[in-house]
């Protein structure tokens, strides 16, 4: 099995580079890259033949030998099986997220009806392709097998003892790959500035594995850049110019403060958030995108335009997790889908429920895909309006309804809400943006043939939006309520190098009731949306945000927060550090204009990597000490 898992890797490994090639010779030494390509490849199979190796003793001699035989063949066919599917579902894969299958692959596996719809919608050839190579060639390996596995015989009991130990040692050389303090990991093939050809030098079953093995330590997942002292984390974490007047003196939530509105209002205003899927600043042709959005790009000049907010990472739990909770990014998953975090964790809907609003989920497919409707009923967030309570839709794609569906049962709820009478906060998640880029036909003129790609759905997203808050301006609730239009991540995140910096850029706007046009230009994150909006409807509170309240300052230096697989990046105007596990970090200059990141040869300062540390540690800590809510709560 060892030297078949070894060539089939290694081939795979090999027209992957072919097919990157320019990426990959620009990347470093190929011959290099390959040679540790194999080193990661005995990684995973020697990781696979630790149960077999565990079994020998008991099964391999003569009298269970016919077990130990059946055995021997199902579990190397097994490990075949997954070795085969998953690296010939790689390049897809990478076409979409731009690196090796990750821990996204896994987490998918969760939601079949969605993932088996979009495969089969947009990708059936793959599909279909990849399910028909993986079963040819299990087929011609169990008939080798079994040819082979007949004419082997049992082992001599003095043979076997003899031989185990050596076996042992060599296959536990093989998993640990280094005699340094700590076995290898996929960090240690990390080897260029290119975050895809590092991935492409490991193999995928190793990296999906990896995956599996860390989601047991989300808790602590901000460790794998460092440690730093509890009150140092807490200082350097909060030292930020919006934070300076802050008083944070309740060591049972370390980031609880007051926020004083800097707008005064006999009563607060509603507010919606449209968390537009998969919008980047690749689509909006003001941002140095395809011109795709012409509804957005007319109302920028009605509110607060933002021109450089960036994603703090690249999935929509990520997006969410970050405008609605304004909480950091970290290694882990987000907030959304862990464990620690499915009740009594902040979001705005704590604040506002506390106020009497009434607070909705609304979202055209099943709420309860990537664990939204368990996060969102358990953190202030009463009521869930998805597929199910929307009526005769007018076109229902793999993700659910479309966005005029979706908008229409917003505008139906809100209008619910304001003639009762009730303040209210609705959190609107778009989805038509989406692969396989289903939407109704004759809606837009198409930017492109065939109709199915991202830039038509796009547009298909923008026409739905313009025509939602067109009809908005009409109601009277409008004079009474903010609209936050913003994106959860771009639709494909990828680039040559570690963090595509220019791949979070977003848009975002803040529009309706009494605002004043405005262009906001320093860097911004989306943690920044949460106090600003809060301030905006005028409402004074204590809540443990750490984002920047833009309506008291929109012209000082600000900084953004980037999660991009396995590395961290902290972007301050033009300056980034970039924190990597078990690696020195990283400095480089980021130019916005010609969105270029260049990496510098200097390592960053002390102080610099530090900083960046501390930003990334603190949600993994309050996380972990469950101490990110409002007094009150447990």
């Amino acid at each position: 099995m060892l030297w078949l898992m070894l060539l089939l890797l290694s081939v795979s490994r090999i027209g992957l580079f072919f097919w990157q090639f320019d990426r990959v010779s620009t990347a470093g030494d190929i011959g290099y890259m390959l040679l540790q390509g194999v080193r990661a490849d005995l990684i995973f199979a020697g990781l696979w033949l630790i149960i077999p190796l565990l079994l020998a003793p008991v099964l391999a001699g003569k009298k269970r030998f016919t077990l130990w035989r059946r055995f021997s063949h199902f579990w190397v066919l097994l490990g075949l099986c997954l070795a085969i599917f998953i690296e010939v579902s790689t390049p897809q894969f990478i076409l979409q997220y731009d690196i090796r299958p990750n821990r996204l692959y896994v987490e998918y596996l969760k939601y079949p009806k969605e993932v088996f719809s979009t495969l089969w919608q947009g990708y059936r050839a793959m599909l279909l392709g990849g399910v028909a190579t993986t079963v040819v060639l299990l087929w011609g390996l169990h008939r080798v097998f079994n040819r082979v596995t007949a004419a082997t015989q049992p082992y001599a009991d003095k043979t076997l003892w003899l031989t185990w130990p050596l076996v042992v040692v060599l296959i536990f050389a093989a998993v640990r790959s280094t005699t340094e303090h700590r076995p290898a990991n996929p960090a240690m093939f990390a080897i260029t500035s290119d975050a895809l050809v590092n991935s492409l030098i490991i193999n995928s079953p190793y990296s999906v594995l990896y995956a599996l093995y860390s989601m047991r330590h989300e808790a602590r997942s901000g460790e794998i850049y460092g440690k730093l002292p509890d009150a140092e984390m807490f200082k350097l974490a909060l030292d930020w110019p919006w934070l300076k007047q802050a008083v944070f003196n309740d060591a049972t939530i370390p980031t609880l403060h007051h926020q004083q509105a800097t707008v005064t209002r006999t009563k607060p205003l509603n507010l919606v958030i449209i968390l537009q899927e998969s919008l980047g600043a690749t689509f909006v042709e003001s941002l140095g995108g395809v011109p795709v959005t012409p509804e957005l790009e007319k109302l920028k000049h009605d509110g607060w335009w933002f021109e450089q907010m960036y994603a703090t990472g690249t999935r929509s739990v990520r997006g969410i997790e970050a405008v609605v909770s304004g909480f950091m990014p970290t290694p882990a998953q987000s907030t959304v889908k862990l464990s620690l975090s499915q009740q009594n964790f902040y979001t705005l809907g704590s604040t506002l429920t506390q106020l009497g609003y009434n607070t909705s989920f609304i979202y055209g497919g099943e709420a309860h895909f990537d664990n939204m409707r368990s996060f969102f009923t358990g953190n202030g967030i009463k009521q869930v309006i998805d597929q199910a309570q929307m009526p005769d839709p007018v076109f229902v794609g793999s993700w659910g309804a479309s966005d005029e569906d979706l908008f229409n049962a917003t505008a139906k709820h809100l209008a619910d809400m304001h003639q009762q009478q009730k303040p209210f906060f609705s959190l609107v998640f778009t989805s038509s943006n989406h692969t396989p880029f289903e939407f109704p036909d004759g809606r837009i003129s198409l930017y492109e043939e065939p109709k199915a790609t991202m830039n038509n759905a796009v547009k298909y997203a923008d026409y739905a939006l313009g025509k939602f808050i067109a009809e908005a301006r009409r109601q009277p609730y409008w004079q009474d309520t903010l609209f936050l239009i913003v994106a959860d991540h771009d639709n494909r995140v990828y680039g040559n190098n570690l963090v595509p910096v220019e791949k979070f850029h977003i848009p975002a706007l803040i529009v309706g009731a009494d605002l004043e046009p405005r262009r906001i230009t320093p860097v911004a994150s989306q943690i920044d949306l949460a106090p600003t909006l809060l301030s905006l409807m005028g409402i004074s509170s204590s809540t443990p945000l750490t984002g920047r309240d833009f309506s008291r300052d929109a012209t000082s230096p600000g900084r953004a927060l980037m999660q991009f697989d396995q590395y961290f990046a902290l972007l301050e105007e033009q300056q980034v550090t970039i924190l990597r596990p078990g690696q020195t970090p990283v400095s480089a200059h980021y130019n916005s204009q010609l969105k270029q990141l260049q990496l510098s040869a200097q390592v960053p300062s002390a102080p610099q990597v530090k900083r960046a540390l501390a930003q990334v540690l603190l949600p993994s800590y309050l996380y972990r000490q469950q101490q990110y809510h409002l007094p009150g709560q447990p």
